[in-house]
């Protein structure tokens, strides 16, 4: 319930006008206009929030302030001091990460014949995935082909994606429904059992197939449940916290440290799949985040150190909605599905001043610029900065009980501070939500490191510089199964040399060379939300 008496007054200019804006039909900007609000006020676009890498295979190129104090960090182990004669596990496929990528690698490795064995520094189905809400593109309907969603995916992503991975993702997208489909996944369906889909930001096709607002968890749960009934051995608990070579160059498992006992373990493997989600967690510019707790970046630090390039990691996306208030759910995902069912996004005058499906960047950019840039915006009572989304006009275009069918998490997530987004809007605010570059892959999912495999949110390329809703739940079917298969057909031929740690020393000749001394012990692992006054000696040092 809203009592502060500025919101109020704001709410009832909305009230004034929700009838005028349901019936509106915003146009979209010109390409010119949106390079105009993405240079402007798009986070990506600060220059003072980047760094320039004075080392590794990307030196020169700019990445997030954050970033580049991992990339170039100090590794948690000393090499000398981890004994590499002793294998504590010993596999063909090792799966490092435990959601809907690593799960769905995890699985088809399996099923091809490997020894598989996934380890993850949370518990299985900790990920993004878990978090995603508004569903999965794929153009399996009359009227769509993978060829108008390849020009979605490629135009959405500025033109910048590597063509051969979109190419991939578009035409292995209906498969892959129908594999979950298979597996259990309870996608919505009319009463002919014919999949309900719906518009998202940026698609020319209703293509976006959900499990009401569930759609990341649903799929999730099942994935999850398929490892565990196959007998996937998991290790949990457990963060790759270096990535181990043979004396041939190529990727022959990871150092492990158990994140309770503190404990070093050794696995062997012939081929490496690196699944490790995002980077919210690492509050790029100290924006809020719908990421899980463990999304700080850890593949790409990995990669990075091992020699695997990355592509675009100077790029993110900030969801345009997230929740801005109340306080105890800022930075939570208010997903895209809320505006494809027909909310859209308001000022403090109730004006509507951005068309509600433009790409993510463009609309997060718009509210950006109408707080900072336009000053209409609305004040949270706890001094944040926010735009309306006026749910209420769900109903008022779809008829009653919309909400609670199709979108009943979003109902209960405000409901429990007295908001009902049926008869009140809410208010958002762009959060960090999806880290678009990652490390460099060719379409067999595998970096420039040979046997080292990456897929899902850790990867690059796929997305260009932006992503359109639906995508990555897509992403990680395609290019986690895709990784597994070639992962355990590659193991097949792969004799394992001698262990070695000889690229963790070449790395720091690297930053001695180059001035670099102390700095943060990466990967991170997770955030620290401790006081300052607090003693922050990191935890998980060795």
């Amino acid at each position: 319930m809203y009592t502060d008496e500025t919101l109020l007054a704001s709410i009832k200019k909305v009230e004034a006008k929700r009838a005028a804006n349901a019936a509106l039909e915003p146009r979209r900007m010109t390409a010119d206009e949106k390079d105009q609000v993405l240079s402007t006020y798009h986070p990506d676009y600060i220059k003072s929030q980047f760094a320039t890498l004075r080392i590794g295979p990307n030196k020169g190129d700019k990445v997030p302030l954050e970033l580049a104090d991992l990339l170039q960090g100090r590794s948690r182990i000393n090499p000398k001091d981890v004994d590499l004669s002793h294998v504590d596990y010993d596999v063909d496929v090792l799966v490092i990460g435990g959601g809907g990528a690593g799960a769905s690698a995890a699985i088809e490795a399996h099923n091809a014949g490997a020894k598989v064995m996934v380890v993850t520094k949370l518990r299985m189905g900790d990920a993004n995935t878990m978090m995603a809400e508004g569903g999965i593109q794929a153009a399996d309907k009359p009227g769509d082909s993978p060829a108008i969603h390849f020009l979605d995916v490629y135009g959405g992503g500025h033109f910048a994606a590597k063509k051969e991975l979109v190419y991939k993702l578009v035409n292995e997208a209906p498969e892959a429904i129908q594999w979950l489909d298979s597996l259990g996944v309870e996608f919505d369906k009319d009463k002919d059992g014919v999949m309900i889909t719906t518009h998202g930001g940026g698609t020319s096709r209703k293509r976006m197939h959900a499990a009401k607002d569930y759609s990341g968890a649903e799929i999730m749960r099942t994935l999850r449940d398929e490892v565990m009934n196959l007998g996937v051995p998991v290790v949990d608990f457990t963060s790759a916290i270096e990535l181990l070579k043979d004396e041939k160059g190529d990727c022959a498992g990871a150092v492990l440290l158990n994140m309770e006992t503190k404990e070093v373990r050794i696995a062997r493997a012939k081929t490496v799949i690196i699944a490790t989600g995002g980077a919210g967690r690492l509050h790029y510019q100290g924006f809020p985040t719908s990421n899980h707790y463990g999304a700080t970046a850890d593949g790409l630090v990995l990669a990075y150190r091992a020699g695997a390039r990355l592509l675009y990691a100077d790029t993110l996306q900030y969801h345009p909605t997230g929740a801005a208030f109340p306080e105890q759910i800022f930075g939570a995902l208010v997903t895209e599905k809320v505006r494809s069912l027909g909310a859209k996004v308001v000022n403090c005058d109730g004006d509507v001043f951005v068309h509600p499906l433009e790409t993510r960047d463009v609309e997060a950019a718009a509210i950006i610029r109408e707080c900072k840039g336009e000053h209409k915006g609305i004040t949270t009572p706890t001094g944040g900065m926010g735009v309306w989304l006026d749910t209420p006009m769900i109903e008022l275009k779809n008829g009653a009980g919309t909400i609670e069918k199709r979108i009943p998490a979003m109902l209960r997530m405000f409901a429990k501070y007295g908001i009902d987004i049926r008869k009140e809007p809410i208010l958002v605010y762009p959060t960090l939500h999806y880290q678009n570059g990652g490390v460099e892959i060719d379409t067999n999912c595998e970096s420039n490191v040979r046997n080292l495999f990456v897929a899902g949110e850790a990867s690059g390329g796929i997305h260009g510089r932006n992503r359109l809703m639906g995508n990555s739940l897509l992403d990680v079917i395609v290019f986690g199964r895709d990784a597994g298969k070639v992962a355990a057909a590659r193991s097949k031929e792969v004799q394992v040399g001698k262990l070695t740690l000889c690229h963790v020393d070449a790395f720091n000749k690297e930053r001695t060379g180059a001035g670099i001394t102390g700095g943060t012990y990466s990967p991170k692992l997770l955030p620290d939300y401790r006081r300052p006054d607090m003693n922050k000696e990191a935890t998980y040092e060795l």
